[in-house]
């Protein structure tokens, strides 16, 4: 194929995304630029925090922007080990490991769990990262329905003797319901399975301490368990991790890719992300605000007669009847000073199109109320 050729086949793949009110398009914005956000991950308010800023600035004095090499040839850096020491603690494991972001900590993480002949069981609504992991890994993968115990289950029977790891969300990124996580591992504990739980849009937001939902669900330290995560929601940094035992983390320094061939996070990120979980740790009245504002605007959208999903967590969605609709609905909103998430095909694991609504305890309750307001106003 030409060039030619070959850039006007990518025109009319846009005009066919353009037909089905699939076009995406980036948005600058600035600063400081006067919006109440519910669609940033920001839940507890801490990326602005003045002690988050001020251990950031104390790294960027001392390290740089850039941590200037991968974490094995020049980028681990005391800061990292102490965050990752952190970490460990608050999960409850025995080791964790911090990666540039939360998707390749995801890919590295299941890579490293695949051996000869094993099988990945995988929900239907998981995040794109643990489906590009599996993909990935080259291994078997059966996709369940969501949520589904049984299935699972079924799965597993079916392949006696064979290695298998459960993959799951903790609390789903486009829903925000809460998996079924103790009936999970009991299901993966009698067939010898490894669970494997993305705690993305859980850690600092629910479970003893804001651990998350595997420690809420009493799991926190199991030999067949491990955990994976971003930095970038609760705690308002960037960057994932992976915790889990000891020897799994340690198979992970010696051979995920993802880890030995990136460059590691920054230091001045690392640092603020430290400074954010020892807020998070002791914010049990962020986490508090942060439920109930959960639960009103549930119940002031139900009120509206909208479609809501419930609040297992601190996403909250809101169908849309089409993809058309959920970006006309967005913009309103946008105009209207209030940035809320658009998810459509195929971000969604379905055909549905929604509004995702990420609550923050941040941003003043005044202004929250008056955005759930526009929310209803702007409804299609």
């Amino acid at each position: 194929m030409a060039v030619a050729d070959w850039l006007a086949a990518l025109d009319r793949r846009a005009e066919l995304r353009a037909k089905a009110g699939l076009t995406r398009r980036l948005h600058s914005r600035a600063a400081t630029d006067g919006m109440v956000d519910l669609a940033g991950n920001d839940y507890l308010g801490l990326a602005t925090h003045p002690e988050v800023i001020a251990a950031a600035a104390r790294s960027l004095a001392a390290y740089g922007l850039g941590a200037t090499g991968s974490r094995l040839v020049r980028g681990s850096t005391e800061v990292h080990h102490t965050l990752e020491t952190t970490l460990a603690d608050w999960l409850g494991t025995d080791r964790s490991l911090v990666f540039s972001s939360g998707y390749l900590a995801n890919l590295g993480a299941i890579r490293a769990l695949v051996r000869p002949r094993t099988l990945l069981v995988s929900d239907a609504h998981n995040h794109a990262s643990l489906i590009d992991g599996c993909r990935i890994s080259g291994a078997e993968t059966v996709v369940t329905p969501h949520a589904d115990v049984t299935a699972v289950a079924a799965a597993l029977q079916g392949a006696p003797g064979r290695p298998a790891v459960v993959i799951t969300e903790s609390v789903f990124s486009v829903d925000g319901d809460l998996a079924p996580l103790a009936r999970l591992h009991a299901v993966a504990r009698e067939h010898g399975a490894v669970l494997l739980v993305d705690d993305a849009h859980a850690l600092g937001v629910v479970g003893p301490d804001g651990a998350g939902a595997v420690a809420g669900a009493g799991l926190a330290g199991e030999p067949d368990v491990v955990i994976t995560a971003t930095l970038s929601k609760a705690l308002g940094g960037a960057g994932g991790v992976v915790a889990g035992p000891a020897e799994f983390v340690r198979h992970l320094v010696e051979t995920a890719r993802t880890f030995i061939y990136d460059t590691a996070l920054p230091p001045v990120v690392a640092a603020g992300v430290q400074a954010a979980v020892g807020l998070a740790r002791s914010g049990a009245g962020l986490r508090a605000e942060l439920a109930e504002r959960a639960a009103l605007a549930v119940d002031r959208l139900r009120a509206a007669g909208l479609d809501v999903s419930a609040a297992d967590a601190a996403v909250v969605s809101i169908t849309a009847a089409g993809p058309e609709a959920a970006a006309a609905w967005a913009a309103a909103c946008r105009d209207r000073g209030v940035a809320v998430g658009c998810f459509r095909p195929p971000s969604t694991p379905d055909s549905r199109s929604r509004l995702r609504l990420t609550v923050s305890a941040g941003a003043p309750r005044a202004d929250f109320e008056h955005a759930l307001e526009v929310i209803v106003k702007c409804a299609p």
